[in-house]
């Protein structure tokens, strides 16, 4: 049965990745009905498929005068990993001062993009400036690296022959991304506050080394994952384990995106084992205002002190405010 799930996963790996790339290089390209948003897959709704969280207003990435601003640099690293220096983007918050720990947010992009990929989507900077302001957000770091682990790490000529890169990331992320930050920047450095999140491939990326790494991380979000995800069964091996270990699991993608099956699968099993979670199905395809509006209710729960059972409602209070 792993053999025969592992076949599928590698033949449908091409399809819907090609397409992918071509879709978050150009997102606003039209859509192709209820076949999957352009990927040729056919989607399938069940009972739970439904929108937890309304669509906030397009103004939580407007850039508001009269508030305090947080700072956005590209910054330099060296990578033991990949052998080479390489480049991520770093939002720290309004007021950052060495005397004061923040958590760490890490997110990841997709096939298409690089460490300017959520920032050209969804402005991160914007929107965590507004929600601290308005006192929903936790102030936190977060970061932006490149995911694809290779010398040449430009998203350039056939990005699918990058796609092992993305799995070998991992490596990097933990032994030199992480400790990099950790070194440079004022950090509460420990699981509970690192959380690990992202968009289509990086969507992928963060439940793969998310939750097979929970002594790292205790937060983990994936927006419109795509299909090199690992089974359930590997992602979520012990299911108590799990429960005990993990703060939030986010999981979201939109009802006219194809790859909404590879989410759906995950999301069939926790419910199944009693893993809670968030599973938000909204209107929306794979494009950047799905991944806009989920960083934007993930970072409303994130490093709050409140239960996996209130999460949502503490999540609708935030987004009603």
């Amino acid at each position: 049965m792993k053999k025969t799930l592992i076949l599928i996963l590698i033949a449908s790996l091409p399809l819907v990745s090609v397409v992918g790339q071509a879709q978050e290089q150009n997102p606003e390209r039209p859509r192709q009905g209820r076949r999957g948003g352009g990927f040729g897959v056919p989607i399938e709704l069940g009972p739970d498929d439904k929108q937890t969280f309304p669509d906030p207003a397009d103004s939580i990435v407007k850039k508001r005068d009269g508030i305090p601003h947080g700072k956005l640099e590209m910054i330099d690293y060296e990578s033991k990993a990949v052998g080479t220096t390489r480049k991520m983007n770093i939002y720290t918050p309004p007021g950052y001062s060495s005397e004061k720990k923040y958590p760490v947010l890490y997110l990841l992009h997709g096939i298409g993009g690089d460490e300017t990929e959520w920032q050209r989507f969804a402005t991160p900077d914007v929107l965590l400036d507004n929600l601290i302001a308005d006192g929903k957000a936790v102030p936190m770091i977060v970061v932006m690296p490149n995911g694809r682990a290779q010398k040449n790490d430009r998203a350039e000529g056939n990005v699918m022959a990058s796609a092992p890169s993305f799995a070998a990331f991992e490596k990097d992320l933990l032994d030199d991304v992480i400790p990099t930050i950790e070194s440079r920047y004022s950090v509460q450095a420990d699981r509970e506050h690192r959380a690990l999140a992202g968009l289509s491939m990086g969507g992928g990326q963060s439940l793969n080394f998310g939750l097979s790494n929970l002594d790292t991380f205790a937060w983990v979000g994936g927006f419109s994952s795509a299909p090199n995800m690992k089974t359930s069964e590997e992602l979520v091996p012990d299911p108590e384990q799990t429960k005990e270990q993990l703060e939030l699991l986010w999981l979201s993608c939109g009802n006219k995106d194809g790859l909404i099956g590879f989410s759906q699968r995950l999301q069939r099993y926790l419910t199944k084992n009693g893993v809670p979670h968030i599973w938000n199905v909204d209107s929306h395809g794979h494009d950047p205002t799905h991944w806009r509006n989920n960083l934007y209710h993930f970072a409303l729960l994130l490093f709050q002190q409140t239960s996996a059972d209130e999460q949502p409602a503490a999540a609708a209070k935030s987004t009603s405010d």
